[in-house]
């Protein structure tokens, strides 16, 4: 009889595992404290090689048929267009949180995966448990507080599949969604703390008077029930080798949303930990040898990745470095490209 597994935290991340690991056999519970469909702040598009990790699990024909959109463009913007729109180099795919998190819960319960949800894991961090929570609140940066913003509207016509838009305390991503759906989604800093998000959203979300972020969303139609935020955010790479715990996805580390490589590092990661811990409930292996092996995995394909956007993340908010950033990436296909691939 093979080894149960629990994960703690049923987002992309941990639904994931618990469906690669279903799918072998493994007895899995998911433990998470929302409920499903929800809605969460994210950028809601998929790029790089978690694609490939979802086709690979078999789960890339359930996103597609759950609602989704390909993206072949991207543009980016100050107040004005930095540059015309540009094709990705890889197509990305566009899909609202609140269908993409339904679509997987249903799916671990339907292999026969054992789904707490609205219930609080309880226990301790130890063997055959799997940290999928999330981000970690951490303590305040260099004096800045970082939150994110996010909500859906109609109404909203854009240049491009994805765009972004810098503003002066950070950037705001608009894509593209199935039904004529965009989501709007921002990250933003602060010295303090900021009160009343849920009252003062569009001010953050809507950019200057005169910008065309302002204008892309005057006469937008907003989704209320889609608004979400999020405080406490640390972007500091993080090394998995270094963690007590066995972590995957957010929980593990986060990357600056400018990439958008945040839900593809979820499925790599979950994809990465799913050969390790059957070893381990099949009794092939101890649990420090399989803890090291995500570990040594997922810092692999990582490091390297988190450098960049890291770098990346520093110029946007530095207004000098972040033009001399965007100029040469606007001059240089080849800057362009490298950048893109350099992150994912």
């Amino acid at each position: 009889m093979p080894k149960s597994i629990t994960i703690v935290g049923g987002g992309l991340a941990g639904l994931t595992l618990g469906i690669g690991l279903r799918k072998k056999g493994i007895p899995v519970t998911v433990w998470e404290s929302g409920c499903y469909p929800r809605h969460r702040v994210c950028g809601e598009f998929i790029s790089g090689r978690g694609l490939r990790s979802l086709k690979r699990l078999g789960l890339l024909e359930g996103f597609q048929a759950a609602g989704s959109r390909t993206a072949q463009t991207a543009q980016f913007f100050s107040e004005k267009p930095l540059f015309p729109a540009r094709p990705l180099p890889d197509p990305a795919l566009c899909i609202s949180r609140f269908a993409m998190d339904d679509f997987l819960a249903c799916e671990f319960q339907h292999l026969g995966g054992d789904l707490h949800s609205g219930a609080r894991w309880q226990g301790t961090f130890g063997e055959s448990i799997v940290r999928a929570t999330g981000r970690r609140a951490e303590p305040v940066a260099e004096g800045w507080r970082l939150f994110g913003l996010k909500i859906h509207a109609r109404e909203v016509t854009l240049a491009a599949d994805l765009e972004m838009h810098f503003v002066a305390s950070g950037y705001v991503g608009l894509c593209q969604l199935p039904g004529s759906e965009v989501n709007i989604c921002g990250l933003f800093r602060s010295a303090t703390t900021v009160p009343d998000l849920a009252k003062t959203w569009n001010r953050w979300l809507s950019g200057a008077e005169s910008s065309v972020l302002h204008s892309r969303i005057a006469d937008a139609q907003f989704d209320n029930e889609s608004f979400c935020s999020i405080a406490g955010i640390s972007l500091t790479p993080k090394r998995a080798i270094n963690q007590k715990e066995c972590s995957i996805g957010d929980g593990l580390t986060m990357i600056p949303p400018v990439t958008g490589n945040g839900m593809s590092m979820a499925f790599e990661s979950a994809e990465m930990a799913i050969e390790p811990l059957l070893s381990f409930s099949r009794g092939l292996a101890s649990w420090a040898e399989t803890q090291h092996e995500i570990a040594r995995a997922c810092d692999a394909a990582f490091t390297q990745r988190l450098r960049w956007a890291a770098l990346i993340q520093k110029a946007l908010f530095n207004q000098v470095a972040s033009k001399i950033l965007i100029l040469i990436a606007a001059k240089s296909p080849w800057m362009w490209n490298s950048l893109f691939q350099r992150t994912r």
